[in-house]
């Protein structure tokens, strides 16, 4: 592994890896897309997307679409300056200034006690609903807590990949056969790839939140990481990860504009509404049921646990790894288990950094699995959320435009605008987000 310089500023050198890439990229490389994929789609995606579908029927199909080409650029910019440098995001966080560590500290802890709560309850629902004479919703998220916990703690990359790309596979086949079951209007979907803004109240904003909402936040930046735990280490992966992204948005696509299909043509034609939040997909899978029977009731709530426990893992592995790089680079360790430097070549994490963040994404949350989430809390966590992908898509701009990157790895235009053009929608979502809160009953 090529030393890396720390003074911010300083120009970067490639690495040169051990394991020599292919000349080619193939299809049997593909694995980190796949994980990033799985992970950044969750149940609240999901319902995003059914309820724009319900309100709207193919008109935002377009704005589904952009939004996974708005997540293939922030992705293939992380797996780009981690294949190029040879240094980790936060490594490249790090050298803009001391005040990217101070975010992301408050972020990861913040974000990671809340969101180990929803997931381990979004997990939970389809569980109680497939066995309603069974456990309660608590016990059913506590397992599920534990099983991912389990899982991940010996960090074995390769089974991990495995299990989500199976994960995926039940996602995909559930989705696909509602999307054909629901019998599309085909003429009308394609009508819906014109970019026109529906006739509401607010529309705009309902507009950039499908293209922003849907296929990730953390996880994005977490891509990196799973490029590296991969064993791609070096700019020679470069096509590869570029493949393996853009299959992962496209699977991400196919969810998308699959549930965009139902919310359409089984809740907007019959003018069936459901609740927010992942509680909407218990609504659909009673509306499945009344229509199609039991069997197609059920299949989907299996689709509905692969699509939530996925998200989990990939939060519990990816975020954790993230961790480990964090407290390396504020330890300042350069070489060694559990260093920036050894996250970054790939190496594999059993530092006490990545299992400690496992601990504090399982045990502590499930206390609000029992008692309820903290009300100031939960809208710093939704603040802190909504500032995450402006921080990204913006640091990803500077990074990539400096000296930090080589030249011939740095950003095009192309690059650029799509990476601006995230960045300003992000700041829009995140202001939005920010203005909504109750701030009158924070204080």
């Amino acid at each position: 592994m090529a030393e890396t310089s720390e003074t911010p500023g300083t120009p970067a050198t490639a690495p040169d890896p051990s394991d020599p890439p292919p000349r080619r990229s193939s299809w049997r490389h593909i694995g980190p897309g796949i994980v990033v994929a799985a992970t950044g789609v969750g149940a609240g995606d999901l319902v995003a997307t059914l309820i724009a579908g319900s309100n709207f029927g193919y008109t935002l199909l377009w704005a589904a679409v952009l939004g996974c080409l708005v997540k293939i650029s922030l992705a293939e910019a992380a797996g780009r300056w981690h294949l190029a440098t040879g240094r980790t995001l936060f490594d490249g966080w790090h050298s803009l200034g001391r005040w990217t560590t101070a975010f992301f500290a408050v972020y990861v802890v913040v974000w990671g006690f809340v969101y180990g709560a929803a997931a381990m309850a979004s997990s939970a629902l389809p569980l109680q609903a497939l066995f309603p004479d069974g456990w309660s919703l608590e016990t059913w998220g506590v397992l599920c807590g534990l099983v991912g916990l389990a899982f991940v703690w010996f960090n074995r990359y390769a089974v991990f990949e495995k299990a989500m790309t199976v994960l995926v596979g039940v996602m995909f086949l559930v989705t696909v056969y509602l999307a054909v079951r629901v019998t599309p209007n085909l003429a009308d979907a394609f009508a819906g790839l014109l970019p026109v803004l529906p006739d509401e109240k607010d529309s705009v904003l309902n507009t950039l939140g499908l293209i922003g909402g849907v296929g990730g936040t953390i996880t994005l930046a977490a891509y990196g990481y799973w490029v590296n735990a991969k064993g791609w280490t070096g700019p020679g992966w470069m096509r590869t990860m570029r493949l393996d992204n853009r299959v992962a948005y496209a699977t991400t696509g196919v969810f998308v504009v699959a549930m965009l299909f139902v919310g359409a043509e089984l809740l907007h034609s019959s003018g069936v509404a459901i609740a927010g939040g992942e509680r909407g997909l218990l609504d659909l899978s009673e509306v499945l049921e009344d229509r199609y029977g039991g069997a197609t009731a059920k299949l989907f709530l299996i689709g509905f646990f692969a699509t939530s426990f996925t998200s989990l893992i990939g939060v519990w592995h990816g975020v954790s790894l993230m961790f480990a790089d964090f407290v390396a680079r504020l330890r300042g360790d350069g070489a060694g288990r559990g260093s920036g430097e050894s996250v970054a070549s790939g190496e594999r994490q059993r530092s006490r950094a990545f299992r400690g963040y496992l601990l504090w994404l399982t045990f502590p949350p499930m206390v609000l699995l029992f008692q309820g989430q903290p009300f100031r809390l939960v809208i710093l966590y939704g603040v802190l959320g909504a500032a995450f992908l402006p921080f990204l898509a913006l640091t990803l701009v500077w990074l990539l435009n400096s000296d930090r990157t080589p030249r011939e790895w740095r950003n095009g235009p192309l690059s650029n605008l799509m990476l601006c053009l995230a960045g300003l929608l992000f700041v829009v979502l995140c202001v939005k987000q920010v203005v909504d809160q109750p701030w009158g009953d924070f204080f």
